[in-house]
C-alpha cells in the first residue's frame, strides 16, 4: 500500500511499505514523487548472494533496477561487471548504482576510475548519509564479509534518501571532478 504525505510542498513523498517477498525485511522506504528511480547493480560472485537480495528488496519496492551481472557462483573477475554499472550512471542510464563484491574495495577502485563516478565503500547507515550529504557518492559499495543482508538493506535505504547538501560540499565535490579533467 502506498499514500502521499506532502510534508514540503517542493518535494512530497510516498510512503511505501515493503512486502515480504524473497527473503526480504519489511521496511519503509521515501521514495521522491513522481517518477521512479533508477538503480544499477553488480557484483561479482563473492558478493551475488547479497546483490540479489538487495535487487529483490528494490524491485519489491518499486524501484527500476538494472543488474550487471554476474549472475552465477562461479569465480569471475569484478572488473567485468563494475564498469558497465558505473558506465550507466556516468551516461545517465540509471541514477545510481550499488556494487557488492567480498570486500567493496575492487569494486570501488574500479567504479571510480569511470568519469564522473563517485563511488564510495560504505559500511554504516551513519557513513551512507555522509558520503551522499558531503560527497555526493553516486555509487555505493558493499562488502559481502563486512555487512549483515539486514544492515545492508538500511544503508542502501539510507544511500538512496539522502540529498546531496551543496553548499561548501559543492564546492569540494567539483574540485574531486576537476582531478578527472
Amino acid at each position: 500500500s502506498a499514500a502521499t504525505f506532502v510534508i514540503d510542498q517542493e518535494f512530497p513523498l510516498e510512503l511505501s511499505y515493503a512486502v515480504m517477498a524473497f527473503g526480504c525485511p519489511a521496511y519503509t522506504l521515501y521514495l521522491p514523487v513522481p517518477g521512479i528511480m533508477k538503480i544499477s547493480i553488480a557484483s561479482d560472485h563473492a558478493g551475488l548472494e547479497l546483490k540479489e537480495y538487495i535487487k529483490n528488496y528494490l524491485a519489491n519496492n518499486g524501484y527500476e533496477v538494472e543488474d550487471f551481472g554476474t549472475n552465477s557462483s562461479d569465480s569471475c573477475d569484478y572488473p567485468d561487471f563494475a564498469e558497465p554499472c558505473a558506465k550507466s550512471i556516468a551516461n545517465k542510464k540509471s541514477d545510481l548504482g550499488i556494487l557488492v563484491c567480498y570486500t567493496g574495495i575492487g569494486m570501488s577502485m574500479c567504479a571510480n576510475k569511470v568519469k564522473g563516478i563517485r563511488a564510495a565503500l560504505v559500511t554504516s547507515v551513519e557513513n551512507a548519509h555522509l558520503t551522499k550529504e558531503h560527497n555526493n557518492a553516486n555509487v555505493l559499495c558493499l562488502g559481502a564479509k563486512d555487512v549483515s543482508k539486514d544492515l545492508a538493506i538500511e544503508i542502501v535505504i539510507e544511500f538512496i534518501k539522502t540529498e546531496f547538501a551543496g553548499g561548501r560540499h559543492e564546492r569540494r565535490v567539483n574540485k574531486v571532478n576537476a582531478i578527472e579533467e
